[in-house]
Formats: C-alpha cells, sequence, structure tokens
C-alpha cells in the first residue's frame, strides 16, 4: 500500500468523522519536556495475535481511533509514540506521555485501551516518574556546570533508548558529600557523549518500583553503546541494584508513520 493511497483513505475517515475533536493548540510541549514537576509515564504494549488477521481496511480503520484518541487528549498531556516491533521481542509500541497531573495520563491511557484500535493492545509494561531539578550539579565545578549547557548536536535523533534503574539501600543511606562525587564521576564520564545521546532523567520512587527512568535519544547507536560501557565502569554502578529489565530500544514516530507501519 502506497502512502499517498493510505493518506487518501486516512482523509475519507477523517471526512465521515472518526476523529470527533476539533484539532486545538494543545498543551505547551516544550513545557513540559523541560520543567521539573512534570509526570512521566512509559506505556508499553504488543498487538494481539488477531491484529494481523484483519483486512488492512479494518487495521486502518481502528488505527484512525489511536489519532482521534490522541487529538483529544492533547490539550492535557504530550504524547511521544516510538516503534518497537523488530527490535524488541516483548513489544511492539511504546507510549511516553508527560503531564501536570498523572491522572490526565490515567485518562489518555484509559481512553486508549478502549478505543477500537486499543483493544488489540496488550499492556507488556507501565512506568511512572516525575521531572526534578538536578539535585547533585549545584555541588559540581563550574567549568562542568558549563559544560553540562553545551547544546546537542542539531539534527534528528531517531532512536529512543528507556533504562529504568534501582539503586541500593547503601546508596541512599551514603553521605551526601560522597553521593556528589560519584556523581561528578558520573558526569564526567558522560561528558564525551553529550553532544550526540540526549538524556532525560525521571524519579520514580514512591510512583513505581523503580528509583529512576533514563531515556535516551540518538542517531549514533555506538556512542551510546560506548556511554553506557563508561559508566558501568564508575563508582556509582556498583550501588546500582537493577538496570533495564527491560531494556527498551525503539525508533521515534509520528503518529500517521505509527498508523502507516502498522497496516502493514
Amino acid at each position: 500500500m502506497t502512502r499517498v493511497f493510505l493518506r487518501t483513505v486516512m482523509c475519507g475517515f477523517l471526512f465521515m468523522g472518526f476523529w470527533f475533536s476539533p484539532v486545538s493548540a494543545g498543551v505547551d510541549r516544550e513545557k513540559l519536556l523541560t520543567d521539573a514537576g512534570v509526570y512521566g509515564s512509559f506505556a508499553v504494549f504488543t498487538l494481539d495475535d488477531q491484529w494481523g488477521k484483519l483486512d488492512s481496511s479494518i487495521r486502518i480503520a481502528r488505527l484512525a481511533t489511536l489519532k482521534g484518541v490522541v487529538e483529544q487528549h492533547r490539550e492535557h498531556v504530550a504524547i511521544d509514540l516510538y516503534l518497537l516491533r523488530g527490535l524488541a521481542d516483548h513489544a511492539d509500541l511504546l507510549f511516553r506521555i508527560h503531564g501536570m497531573e498523572l491522572r490526565d495520563i490515567q485518562a489518555f491511557l484509559l481512553d486508549l485501551k478502549s478505543s477500537q484500535f486499543g483493544r488489540h493492545l496488550k499492556t507488556a509494561g507501565i512506568m511512572h516518574g516525575m521531572t526534578k531539578k538536578p539535585s547533585y550539579v549545584p555541588g559540581f565545578s563550574e567549568q562542568m556546570k558549563a559544560d553540562l549547557a553545551s547544546p546537542s548536536e542539531p539534527g534528528q535523533k531517531p532512536y529512543a533508548i528507556v533504562i529504568p534503574v534501582k539503586k541500593s539501600a547503601e546508596w541512599w543511606g551514603m553521605d551526601r558529600e560522597k553521593q556528589v562525587a560519584m556523581m561528578q564521576e558520573h558526569t564526567v564520564a558522560a561528558l564525551p557523549y553529550l553532544k550526540t545521546v540526549k538524556r532525560k532523567l525521571y524519579h520514580s520512587t514512591g510512583l513505581d518500583d523503580l528509583d529512576f527512568i533514563t531515556y535516551f535519544e540518538t542517531s549514533k547507536l555506538d556512542d551510546f553503546h560506548s556511554l553506557i560501557l563508561s559508566l558501568e565502569k564508575v563508582k556509582e554502578f556498583q550501588y546500582v541494584r537493577r538496570i533495564g529489565h527491560p531494556t527498551l530500544l525503539g525508533v521515534v514516530q509520528s503518529v500517521d508513520e505509527i498508523i502507516e507501519s502498522l497496516v502493514q
């Protein structure tokens, strides 16, 4: 099926009323992605066995409801989609949702699951966290603070990796000065990859069975590989009780690109 044909069919579904809500300006996406105190949820799904047996026209109609749900909730939450199929053995899709209220994220996920498309989704995992102001950076040197402020390389970063992390009780009972020193060593190991690997941290303690969710975007997976190897060599890593399980690797896609991928 060509892209032109798919877009023509999708426009037909739009005209027939598969999208109920008018397109609004939506939330301030950049603010949600940069401010502290924002909730972030990672919802991972597999498609059921019935999905592949459906006729393509039926799949298009049901995928139209996915776009409808995204449009209905974009006034309250920012939604990013990732195709995991082909890169993961346990999941097909990842939704990263940001909101000022966790119940707004919950409302989106409830509507998604109850949609015609969502009824084909089997939950593989959900993780919750929130963004906070950097807690160790104030104790870093001025030069390191300046290095951390350097922008990443421009251009598309198609790959996304999500790694959950849990720290040991020994870490949480450690003196603050020791923690800062170890995190400074951690940061020194990460600095060579700052331009090619974007990173965002979510705090999960009390919201999930994790302590952190680390989110990365890159166009250079070899740099990401080297980054992780470097971080595993620092002293702070000995206090990591869990890293991954699962580690999620996918490709950043728009809603329309996801629809096109899943129609095949």
